[in-house]
């Protein structure tokens, strides 16, 4: 729920609906882990993230990593097991978990990789051309000329 209005966004201007939805679903529970399993976020570079989660006790084919409209899903799901083990401390947790990440404009999943106990997924910003940064040349008829003149000379 949130505590305030968008409708004068919704007036002004348009294809911003998605930013309300998106301001929407971050005050919403993300899943029903709370903050399982622990997660950092880096950027390695101008364009490049790195994703890592703690998924000890997981194996690389329990995982899935999807992207679907702009949301990263990082599900693990344990398989049952085939017999219950009698625990004195429980304390690593194996639990089934879902996670969503609401990705940028432009930023696609490169890899994904496992490693120690820890899933690793490297994320990159790609614009594309007509959105990068470009310099334009500034010309004047003086200077077409001499350029003309040099070639032909």
């Amino acid at each position: 729920m949130r505590t305030f209005d968008l409708t004068p966004l919704y007036r002004s201007t348009i294809g911003f609906d998605r930013l309300a939805n998106m301001i929407d679903n971050m005050n919403g529970p993300d899943t029903d882990s709370g903050n399982y399993p622990p997660f950092n976020i880096e950027l390695l570079e101008e364009n490049n993230y790195r994703l890592t989660m703690a998924v000890a006790g997981f194996a690389k084919d329990e995982i899935t990593i999807d992207v679907k409209e702009n949301v990263l899903r990082v599900k693990g799901q344990k398989g049952t097991p085939d017999k219950e083990n009698e625990y004195l401390h429980r304390g690593i947790a194996t639990r089934n978990f879902e996670r969503r990440f609401q990705l940028a404009d432009h930023v696609i999943v490169k890899d994904a990789e496992m490693n120690n106990g820890l899933l690793h997924v490297e994320l990159v910003r790609e614009l594309p051309e007509a959105m990068k940064p470009r310099t334009i040349a500034i010309t004047t008829p003086d200077n077409e000329q001499k350029l003309i003149e040099g070639e032909a000379a």
